[in-house]
């Protein structure tokens, strides 16, 4: 695989790396939940086995760095990953000694102790208040530890942390891991060659969220249908009383914008026409279908109508390019998750190329049993969206450039 394979612009790959013998640090995403000391979902550790199992058999010595929930700066017990080592070494079948620190005694003692394909996780990055800083002293310690240098952390790409942007900049030759790789391509391909008609289905609780999004889809899309929260500064914006149902007012000339755009570009733009509405937010409230301009005064709406998914589902059914992200409705409580389910239903039978855009509709479609008849289910959340915006995440910007003709260090040294 030569550079330019990655993402068409000098992105060096795994392949790219003369591996063997080296301590390659990889930047990996096992931010995962904890319950009772053990890993409840252990998803992301099962798309860094790729990576992990490539440079294993390389005879690398890895050095994993990740971080997991949002210490801080500070020490939690609670955030330590000496579990989630546990369920890495279970996953590859082999020892993964977990580091008591980032970079101090004990994390240089580990990484000096790894022999050629040994695996080592060094301790929460978050518990350093360098890394979130991009400390230039906390990288240049990290870097201590590496003679070369592997992203694999997608989710965390959107981030100028020293783990993502910092070490690339020290540790070279550097590179996309497989996952990385896997991302780019996927949703490069949803950008810049996407088969047609691509319809984009976008939902969640904020609109200026997606606002970015949208902009950059409408020149590439063929059908834009809106569900979530969201989907209510749509119908204000359209001229819709919508009751007591979140609107973001600050956003609406944004939206008649976008409305307008859509109508120019000839992009088919499907709103609710019908959604569940609430007596208030509560998972017990008093709830009944209406219709879209009929929301009952007090009311707010919290899914999409069975006639919404009926007429999503026909705008989805026949596409050659499927990309969704956000859930149609507060989809963790019962009354509210027929509306999401209805579109991952429609999503996964599509025979076209289907991108679930990661975040609460990964997680949906996940919770539905879905995942494997789609074409791609990515791992980022905030990293998705500023991508689909067409932002340069300084994390893949900061591996450009950074590959396999920089000068490599000699296996054990620097």
């Amino acid at each position: 695989m030569s550079p330019t394979q990655v993402d068409g612009n000098g992105i060096a790959g795994l392949d790219d790396l003369d591996a063997g013998g080296r301590r390659v640090l990889v930047r990996v995403d096992l931010n995962v939940p904890l319950h009772g000391g053990a890993v409840s979902d252990d998803l992301r550790i099962e798309e860094s086995l790729p990576t992990i199992d490539r440079l294993i058999a390389t005879g690398a010595r890895v050095v994993l760095a990740s971080h997991l929930g949002r210490p801080g700066g500070e020490i939690r017990e609670d955030l330590r990953l000496a579990p989630v080592a546990e369920r890495l070494a279970e996953l590859l079948g082999k020892d993964v000694r977990a580091a008591r620190d980032v970079v101090g005694d004990d994390a240089t003692a580990c990484v000096d102790g790894l022999d050629d394909g040994d695996v080592t996780l060094l301790e929460n990055l978050r518990f350093e208040v360098g890394e979130e800083r991009n400390d230039p002293d906390f990288a240049d310690r990290l870097a201590a530890l590496a003679d070369l240098y592997v992203n694999d952390a997608f989710g965390a790409a959107h981030r100028t942390h020293a783990s993502v942007v910092g070490l690339p900049q020290r540790v070279r030759p550097a590179a996309a891991g497989l996952l990385m790789e896997r991302e780019l391509e996927t949703l490069g391909r949803l950008l810049d060659d996407p088969a047609r008609p691509f319809t984009a289905i976008l939902g969640g609780a904020k609109v200026s969220d997606k606002i970015g999004v949208i902009d950059n889809l409408l020149s590439r899309v063929d059908r834009l249908l809106i569900g979530g929260a969201m989907c209510f500064t749509f119908l204000k914006a359209n001229g819709y009383e919508v009751g007591a149902s979140r609107v973001d007012a600050d956003q609406l000339d944004a939206v008649q914008r976008l409305l307008s755009e859509a109508d120019k570009r000839g992009v088919e733009l499907h709103l609710p026409v019908d959604v569940i509405a609430a007596e208030a937010f509560d998972a017990d409230a008093d709830h009944r279908r209406v219709s879209a301009d009929g929301i009952p005064d007090g009311w707010m709406g919290l899914d999409v109508g069975s006639d919404t998914v009926a007429r999503f589902a026909a705008a989805i059914t026949d596409a050659e390019t499927v990309l969704w992200n956000g859930p149609m409705g507060v989809f963790e409580w019962e009354p509210f998750v027929a509306g999401t389910e209805g579109v991952a239903r429609a999503v996964a039978a599509c025979d076209g190329f289907t991108v679930i855009g990661g975040g609460d509709s990964a997680a949906a479609i996940r919770k539905l049993g879905l995942a494997g008849e789609v074409s791609h289910v990515s791992t980022g959340g905030g990293a998705t969206l500023e991508f689909l915006e067409g932002v340069d995440l300084p994390g893949i910007a900061a591996l450009r450039g950074a590959g396999a003709h920089g000068a490599a260090s000699a296996p054990g040294s620097g």
